[in-house]
């Protein structure tokens, strides 16, 4: 159930950019039973690491403090509506609920992003199949990776 000290203290982690050297004012708090168990401030331009994403940055802190990667029945607040990327590190996360302060649509108006990076069409490739993508692909040797899946797989029945 929505808690406004969350969203609270996600824009206050949000405001450490506005005198942070190297990060982004975008930030995430992870509650899990009433209490904050992962924070993250975004601090892309600081790590030279694109991923390093506020709500990125909350789900390693949290996954780490609970040692788990299973955040089921854990709650995202964000200080900004997330971007594909967040979104699917949340999915695979389990986050159960997600709450957020900013829209994309805001963000975007008043923080300049080359083109790749804007939130439409990031959201667009990412629902795109592999082969319908701006990117270029090709499938390579999936016989050999697929000898190390299957290999894994069997040790971990064992």
């Amino acid at each position: 159930m929505y808690d406004e000290k969350f969203m609270r203290r996600a824009i206050e982690l949000s405001a450490q950019a506005l005198e942070k050297p190297g990060t982004k004012p975008y930030a995430a708090v992870i509650v899990k039973g009433g209490r904050v168990v992962g924070e993250g401030l975004n601090q892309s331009p600081k790590n030279f690491d694109p991923t390093s994403h506020g709500e990125v940055e909350a789900i390693r802190d949290a996954c780490r403090n609970l040692k788990t990667l299973d955040l089921s029945g854990c709650e995202l607040y964000t200080s900004c509506e997330p971007c594909s990327l967040c979104v699917s590190t949340m999915t695979i996360s389990g986050i159960a609920r997600m709450y957020y302060a900013a829209s994309a649509a805001q963000s975007d108006s008043v923080i300049p992003r080359p083109a790749h990076l804007r939130g439409d069409r990031l959201r667009k490739q990412v629902a795109l199949p592999t082969g319908k993508r701006e990117m270029p692909t090709e499938q390579q040797l999936d016989g050999d990776a697929f000898a190390v899946l299957k290999e894994w797989a069997k040790r971990q029945k064992t």
